[in-house]
């Protein structure tokens, strides 16, 4: 009964990684495509350029493939080797969420202030010659997160002029709406609000786990169970 249920961890482990896999294979394709044909799609820091939605979807992409792919392998192998890189894998990245999220809070008056600092030097490259992509990555997150500037919408004013903001601040967008802001405009900063505290690490330590359950199974036995 027991080698049944492991049998029956090892699919289940085989089956959620090679889900995790194929994930991480979208992502990376996703990245690879908004690199090659949304070239002119950039981040909206300028401190830190090469920290693009492309860039950024890529890497996540990548970790989540090569972390798949050592799971779902050593599970469907029973390969100790594998297994142990899967559970170290998982282990240094739920470390590394765990010290920046530390380092976060503790820091956190003083990310705020830096963060909004360099994203006000972002604004004043709004209308400037080859920042197209700085221009569209504050559009599309003011749209999309229905804000307006970095504290609120008189950031803008010291760029575009007194009383006129982007027109993806308007509530009702329009061309030209921003002008002389004669429409209602977004003004809560959706940007620093908390949005999730406690990030889930649910599925990192069960995966550690299961892992770990299946070293030991064969460890223990020196040989594979029957599937």
């Amino acid at each position: 009964m027991a080698r049944g249920c492991l049998c029956c961890l090892k699919y289940m482990m085989f089956l959620f990684n090679l889900i995790f896999w194929l994930c991480g294979c979208g992502l990376l394709g996703v990245g690879i495509w908004l690199s090659v044909s949304q070239g002119n799609f950039a981040t909206f820091s300028p401190s830190f350029p090469s920290l693009s939605a492309a860039n950024l979807v890529i890497a996540i992409g990548t970790i989540v493939m090569v972390t798949g792919f050592l799971g779902c392998l050593g599970a469907i192998k029973e390969n100790k080797c594998l297994l142990l890189s899967f559970f170290i894998v998982l282990l240094v990245i739920l470390l590394a969420e765990l010290i920046l999220l530390i380092l976060f809070f503790v820091y956190m008056d003083k990310v705020n202030e830096n963060a909004k600092k360099d994203l006000k030097e972002g604004l004043r490259l709004y209308n400037t010659e080859n920042n197209v992509g700085l221009k569209n990555a504050w559009n599309i997150i003011q749209a999309e997160m229905r804000c307006c500037g970095v504290s609120d919408y008189t950031d803008w004013y010291p760029v575009l002029g007194e009383n006129t903001v982007p027109d993806r601040c308007c509530m009702e967008n329009s061309q030209g709406c921003g002008r002389n802001a004669t429409t209602p405009l977004w003004k809560t900063v959706r940007l620093w609000r908390d949005t999730n505290r406690h990030p889930p690490h649910v599925f990192q330590i069960l995966g550690m786990a299961f892992s770990m359950t299946l070293f030991q199974h064969i460890h223990r036995t020196g040989k594979k169970y029957d599937a």
